[in-house]
C-alpha cells in the first residue's frame, strides 16, 4: 500500500524511495503528483533539477591498500576529519579508502544550489554515498536526503530517472559515464573523468602517471567543475529568461540542445588519419560529437573547410590544412570542447609527424 495515498500496489506498480524513507513506495499516480506539485514549487523559486554522479565527476576515491609507492606521501597530507568543509583529501579508515575531492567543488555545489535542487546518484553503495555525501555537504545544505545509490536503482548497471522526484524537462544530469543513462542521454552533460589516484588511471587503462603520482590537480579556475558551472549558468538563464513559452512548458534537454551547438557554430572540420579505412565516417563518435557541437563535418577539403582533425601531420589533408592557413588540431581538441563547453584554443592541441614519415 502506497503510505502516501493509500492506494494498493502490486509488486509491478509504483517505485520504491528507500533512499528518502525506508520502505518508502510510491504509486505511479502519486509519482506524477508529486512531481507536479515539486515543479511549480521549484520554478517558482527561479531553480531546476540537478543530479550529480561521484566517483570521477566530483571526486576520486581508491583503497589504501591500492596506493602505489610514490602516492604513499599522501598519508601524511590528509586533513582531519574533524571539519572536513575545510578539506580536499580524506582519509577514511573505517572504510580503509582515500578519497580526494574534485578542485573547485565546494564552489561549485554552493554556487550551482542557488540555481538548482540537486541530487548526488552513484553507482556505489548506500553506505559509501552516505559518506562522500558528509564530506561534500557536511552541512546538509545541497542534498538533504537526495542521496540515490545502486542500491535504490530500478535497473541493474542502469541510472534512471524514475527514482528522481524531479520532471524529467526540469533534469540536468552530470557524469561522467555516458551508458550509465541509456534513456536520458538528452539530458546529460558528459564529464571529463577526474583521475586523481594512479588505481583511477590503470581502471581505465590508462599508462600515464595519475595526478597525484605528478604532485599535480586539475586548475581551479580552468577546471571541469568551473568550465560546466559557467555551461549550467548559461542553460538556467535561457530557460528561465530566454525562452517565450509557457514556464510550465519549457523542457530543459531542447536548451541543453540549443547551448551546446553554440560551442563549435560556424566551425566546418575534416578528418584526417581518425578514422578506421572503410568506416562510415558519420557514425564515428567523434562526427558525432562535433556535430552536437554545432559544426559541420565533411570528407573533403574545400576553403569553406576551417579545421582539419588529424592524428598525423604528414597526411595530405593535414599539409593542405597547413599550406591554405587552416587550424590543424588533434583529435583531443574536439574531446576537450565537448567536456569545457567552450571552444578550446587550436594551439594546446598539435598535430605531431606519424611515425612512418
Amino acid at each position: 500500500m502506497c503510505i502516501l495515498c493509500g492506494q494498493r500496489l502490486d509488486d509491478e506498480s509504483g517505485v520504491t524511495f528507500g533512499y528518502i524513507h525506508k520502505g518508502l513506495r510510491l504509486g505511479n499516480d502519486e509519482i506524477v503528483r508529486l512531481r507536479s506539485t515539486d515543479m511549480k514549487n521549484l520554478l517558482r523559486h527561479k531553480k531546476l533539477y540537478l543530479v550529480l554522479d561521484l566517483d570521477h565527476t566530483l571526486l576520486n576515491s581508491t583503497q589504501l591498500m591500492h596506493l602505489t609507492p610514490d602516492e604513499e606521501y599522501l598519508k601524511g597530507q590528509s586533513d582531519s576529519l574533524q571539519d572536513v568543509s575545510r578539506g580536499s583529501l580524506f582519509m577514511l579508515d573505517f572504510m580503509h579508502m582515500m578519497t580526494k575531492l574534485r578542485p573547485f567543488v565546494r564552489t561549485f555545489l554552493k554556487e550551482a544550489s542557488e540555481m538548482f535542487e540537486m541530487y548526488i546518484y552513484t553507482m556505489g553503495d548506500r553506505p559509501y554515498a552516505l559518506e562522500m555525501a558528509k564530506l561534500l555537504d557536511p552541512r546538509r545544505e545541497y542534498f538533504s536526503d537526495r542521496v540515490i545509490s545502486r542500491d535504490d536503482g530500478t535497473q541493474k548497471h542502469q541510472k534512471g530517472l524514475d527514482v528522481v522526484l524531479g520532471q524529467e524537462s526540469a533534469v540536468v544530469i552530470l557524469d561522467d559515464t555516458e551508458n550509465a543513462w541509456m534513456k536520458h542521454k538528452d539530458n546529460l552533460i558528459l564529464m571529463e573523468r577526474y583521475h586523481y589516484f594512479a588505481s583511477s588511471c590503470h581502471q581505465f587503462g590508462y599508462k600515464c602517471k595519475s595526478l597525484s603520482q605528478l604532485k599535480s590537480d586539475e586548475s581551479e579556475p580552468d577546471g571541469a567543475l568551473a568550465s560546466v558551472l559557467k555551461a549550467l549558468r548559461q542553460i538556467h538563464h535561457m530557460f528561465f529568461d530566454e525562452l517565450d513559452c509557457n514556464l510550465a512548458s519549457r523542457d530543459v534537454r531542447q536548451v541543453l540542445k540549443t547551448v551546446q551547438e553554440e560551442v563549435l557554430k560556424g566551425c566546418k572540420i575534416v578528418f584526417s588519419h581518425v578514422f578506421p579505412t572503410n568506416f562510415p565516417a558519420e557514425s564515428h563518435p567523434l562526427w558525432k560529437m562535433a556535430e552536437q557541437l554545432g559544426a559541420t563535418c565533411s570528407t573533403e577539403t574545400d576553403l569553406s573547410v576551417t579545421h582539419v582533425v588529424s592524428t598525423d601531420a604528414g597526411t595530405e589533408k593535414s599539409r593542405w590544412a597547413v599550406k591554405e592557413k587552416k587550424f590543424l588540431v588533434h583529435p583531443r581538441w574536439i574531446e576537450a570542447t565537448n567536456y569545457l563547453w567552450q571552444k578550446q584554443p587550436e594551439e594546446n592541441f598539435p598535430v605531431s609527424q606519424g611515425k612512418n614519415q
